[in-house]
């Protein structure tokens, strides 16, 4: 069910979220959180596909800030919210509030969403393209108990990963690190079985990759060895290889969705390391809400100033 608000208000909208649920019979109740989502038109579609993917494993209600700008100087001048109410299965399991502002709203969208957010939920912002500088003193940012930006929506991928490790605050996260949760899984499984001590290790990857970077710095962080980035056609990080006394450990995934486990004295093994979709990714930054102190310790790292050579 959808219903479309020219020139509305907070008010307006939240009576027809309840007009909605009412007439699908479908209470508020076993929604969890609040997403919000802050993107333009070119982003919208697909950001709001990954937001209703990702709540169905957590029920939602979904608020999507899109800031217009009006083709003249005189509309410029005019305030307005229009908005489009979705619920049921036009909102996957829980509701989506498309919020489009037009003139000064757009600069207070908070006092916009600060009225629809549910009621002793937590808050999650998302800035799928565009996000602040600091994101915890964004007005929107400032209402959330988790900030999510993406690294690779953005021109200097390692330039804003210096941002970010500048203005972290508890409660940020990126994309590019919720990318890294495979490869940090198996890594870890790897360093587990071999039970040696790494004395070097090396990633490789594209160039300019955020993941990449942040996967280097945290194994500088975690195991106290320099760390080589070496530059690879890609996609995204292809391999990683740790240096012991007994050979190297390798997990190598050149292209594709399989990788392959090299450990010494051990036959290799093929496993699953696909690239996620966004809806995964974000459906596995709502699992938790607390402060990702790993992230944190990741944009710091040791050794932060390594530049990349070419395989």
């Amino acid at each position: 069910m959808k219903i479309d608000l020219t020139d509305t208000t907070a008010s307006k909208i939240n009576k027809a979220l309840v007009k909605g649920r009412r007439a699908i019979g479908t209470p508020a109740v076993g929604m969890v959180l609040t997403m919000v989502i802050v993107t333009d038109e070119e982003n919208a579609y697909d950001s709001i596909k990954a937001a209703e993917d990702a709540s169905r494993e957590h029920p939602s209600r979904t608020l999507v800030v899109i800031k217009r700008v009006a083709r003249t100087p005189r509309d410029r001048t005019q305030s307005r919210l229009d908005a489009e109410v979705r619920v049921g299965s036009d909102a996957g399991t829980g509701e989506t509030v498309v919020l489009r502002t037009y003139g000064e709203v757009t600069d207070h969208a908070d006092s916009v969403v600060l009225p629809l957010l549910l009621p002793d939920a937590p808050v999650v912002v998302w800035w799928p393209v565009d996000a602040p500088e600091v994101p915890v003193k964004d007005p929107l940012g400032a209402l959330a108990q988790r900030r999510i930006t993406d690294m690779y929506a953005v021109e200097n991928p390692l330039g804003a990963l210096e941002a970010r490790a500048a203005s972290y605050a508890p409660g940020d996260t990126d994309l590019a690190w919720t990318r890294l949760t495979p490869w940090r899984s198996m890594l870890a499984a790897a360093l587990d079985q071999s039970r040696t001590k790494v004395t070097s290790a090396a990633v490789e990857s594209e160039a300019d990759n955020p993941s990449a970077e942040l996967l280097a710095r945290w194994l500088e962080a975690r195991l106290k060895v320099p760390v080589e980035r070496v530059v690879t056609a890609g996609p995204v990080v292809t391999a990683v290889r740790l240096g012991t006394k007994s050979g190297e450990i390798v997990i190598d995934r050149p292209e594709g969705p399989l990788a392959t486990l090299t450990l010494p004295g051990q036959p290799s093994r093929t496993l699953a390391l696909k690239v996620r979709p966004t809806s995964e990714l974000i459906a596995e930054e709502l699992r938790r809400l607390d402060a990702d102190e790993m992230y944190a310790i990741a944009l710091r790292g040791e050794g932060t100033k390594e530049t990349f050579r070419h395989a």
